[in-house]
């Protein structure tokens, strides 16, 4: 290494340069709040870390299992991969957010009626993907289900009960 190369390195004493931080406003499940952090949070950490929300579930945080989902605008986002400052003036729902006044989703209570969960850690993404699954109108056929709910993972293996809930929800109209 030559002294234009050691030159360019930080010494040890330096401090790491400070992360600049954001003023977001989110709209989560119908209720707006005011946050300050740090411009590299997620929307997962934003639910979780500064909101309480902890419906959606820190899976593999690589946005490949499906537990962060939400909704933005009604569509799916795997919060892990999406950055809070982004979704500011976005309908943000949550697991948490789809009850009303106390009263199970229709989702939420046809998980329950066909056992479609049984660790129950994937079961908030799940039922959040299917959501939008049915908003959707992908729900023609079971393989249409399996396929649309393929970004969604349960390693319990509920899927027969999942796609059973999924169903009976649709057939209800």
């Amino acid at each position: 290494m030559d002294h234009a190369d050691a030159a360019a390195m930080p010494s040890p004493t330096d401090a790491p340069p400070e992360v600049p931080q954001v003023d977001v406003t989110l709209d989560v499940n119908d209720t707006r709040y005011h946050l300050r952090f740090d411009s590299r949070v997620t929307l997962l950490d934003a639910l979780r870390d500064h909101l309480g929300l902890t419906g959606a579930k820190k899976g593999c945080d690589q946005g490949a299992c499906g537990a962060c989902t939400v909704l933005a605008d009604g569509r799916r986002v795997v919060a892990c991969l999406a950055l809070a400052a982004q979704y500011e003036g976005r309908k943000i729902t949550t697991v948490e957010g789809l009850a009303t006044n106390g009263e199970l989703h229709r989702l939420q209570a046809a998980f329950a009626r066909h056992d479609a969960f049984q660790c129950g850690y994937c079961t908030p993404g799940q039922i959040m993907s299917a959501v939008a699954l049915i908003a959707e109108g992908r729900t023609s056929c079971d393989e249409d289900i399996r396929e649309f709910m393929s970004g969604n993972i349960c390693r319990c293996g509920a899927y027969p009960g999942i796609r059973a809930a999924i169903r009976d929800v649709v057939a209800e109209g």
